[in-house]
Formats: structure tokens, C-alpha cells, sequence
């Protein structure tokens, strides 16, 4: 089978941020930090698969952290309307990746059982815990499920030919990172199990955290999962819009092709 195009959907950012938002233990904890959000776009001839879907106007208002557009808006660019949208891959259930659930009623979600236990089970009794899950968002992942269009995973598994999941943790329970294949080689989409190049290379775990050994245990794993480490994608490093080429509008990234920079932190 052929390969995949990957493309990077920027929609939001949040410049406000220190280092201490980003890294436990950094000694230069109150230096500005920033950080880009992102969607993903797999797409193979007619085969479309969207890995999260970031969060609406009305969740960016609800946080007090507004996007830049709406995700629907956002894909406008690739010829996507979200009616053309039928297979999710939620890399967890956090506002900014599961937010607009709501905005594709085709897609059917692929996600870790784990995932789903964690976010309507007991752990949800800790503010700490639950602060960046909302309960609307999970409440349409339950919905889906109910109407037949969740695919539980446990662990790796094939998505289709060229894209697997690998259940990562650490940042949330359930939290999985996405291997394509492109025709630089296997590139994977870390999602949160690394928010920026720095968590990964220097090892410094991120303070949202439900357990550190799996966090620490998943730089491994991202490593091992890539034809070679700078095809490895953080989740909301601003670094990925200087290393990878320009895709189709000015926020939008091509990440197949594989880098044309040198990643420096």
C-alpha cells in the first residue's frame, strides 16, 4: 500500500506560558515558554483519518484560552468539510484534543479503553486530575460509544495499513501516540506524551502528570517507534512550524516529507 500525507493544523496558541508550565524541575522556571496547538491530518488518495480535533469557541471562552480559529475553519484549506470526517483517532480525551467531538458526527473514535475508564472513573474526583478534561467532552466520547462508533484499543494496534496506535501514558491514562508512514520513513505523532522536542531530548517530564515512570517510560517508546528521532512530532511545539516545510495555508505544516531544519533547544 501506498503512503501517507501528514499534515499539521495549527489553531490555536497560548504565548502567556512559563518554562514552569511546561518542565518539572527547570531552573529557569520563570523564562517565557510558549505553545502552539495543533490537529493532524492523515490522508491517503480518498482515505481521510483525523487525529484530535482541538477545542471550539465556546470551550476557548469557557478556559479563557481563545483560538485562533475554529477547527472546522481550520481545515477549510485541505477540502475538508466535517461531514467528510469519519474516523478519529483521539490520542486522549484532554479539552484541547477532544473538544470538538461534537464537530464530526460521522466519525467513528478510535481510542484506549484505558483512556475512557480513567476519565469517568474515580481519579476524576481530584480537581488536579479532572482540571483539564471537560465534562461535555466526555460526555460525547460516552455517546459515541452508545451509538456503535468508538473502537476501543488496548495498547498497539493496526488503525489501518500505515497507522498504528501505541498507548504511551503517563501524562493521562490513556494516552496514545500515532505511527504513519510516509515516505521519509515511520514518523510519530507524540501527541501530549511529548508537548515540546525539549521534554523529549533532555528527558524533563511535563507537570501535568498522572504518572511519572510511564511519562519517562514513553520517551523510550516515541523513540523506538520512529524511523529516526526527528521524524517524532511534539504536540504543541512551536518548533515543528520552523523545522517542517509549509503545507497548504499559513497554518498549516507538511510533515511527511520529513524536516528540512535542525531542531536546536
Amino acid at each position: 500500500m501506498s503512503d501517507w500525507e501528514v499534515h499539521a493544523v495549527k489553531y490555536a496558541d497560548r504565548n502567556a506560558r512559563t518554562r514552569a508550565d511546561s518542565f518539572l524541575f527547570d531552573d529557569n522556571h520563570d523564562a517565557p515558554h510558549p505553545m502552539d496547538y495543533f490537529i493532524w491530518v492523515l490522508r491517503r488518495g480518498t482515505e481521510v483519518i483525523l487525529v484530535d480535533t482541538g477545542y471550539d469557541s465556546l470551550e476557548a471562552a469557557a478556559r479563557r484560552r481563545p483560538i485562533r480559529q475554529d477547527p472546522v475553519a481550520s481545515l477549510a484549506p485541505l477540502g475538508l468539510r466535517p461531514d467528510d470526517i469519519t474516523q478519529i483517532i483521539v490520542t486522549h480525551l484532554h479539552y484541547d484534543h477532544a473538544g470538538g467531538l461534537h464537530l464530526f458526527p460521522n466519525a467513528k473514535l478510535h481510542m484506549q479503553a484505558a483512556e475512557m475508564a480513567y476519565a469517568t472513573g474515580p481519579c476524576m474526583c481530584h480537581d488536579t486530575l479532572s482540571m483539564p478534561f471537560t465534562a461535555g467532552h466526555i460526555c460525547e466520547a460516552v455517546k459515541r460509544l452508545y451509538s456503535g462508533q468508538v473502537v476501543f484499543h488496548d495498547g498497539d494496534a493496526q488503525v489501518v495499513d500505515g497507522v498504528t496506535v501505541h498507548c504511551i501514558g503517563g501524562h493521562s491514562r490513556g494516552l496514545q501516540a500515532v505511527r504513519v508512514r510516509t515516505t521519509a520513513g515511520w514518523l510519530v505523532l507524540a501527541s501530549d506524551a511529548a508537548h515540546f522536542y525539549e521534554n523529549l531530548l533532555a528527558r524533563k517530564p511535563f507537570p501535568i502528570v498522572v504518572d511519572l515512570e510511564d511519562m519517562l517510560a514513553g520517551f523510550d517508546t516515541l523513540v523506538s517507534l520512529a524511523s529516526r528521532p526527528e521524524l517524532i512530532v511534539p504536540g504543541h511545539d512551536p518548533i515543528v512550524t520552523q523545522v517542517f516545510p509549509q503545507g497548504v495555508a499559513d497554518h498549516i505544516w507538511r510533515l511527511d516529507p520529513g524536516p528540512i531544519a535542525k531542531v536546536t533547544i
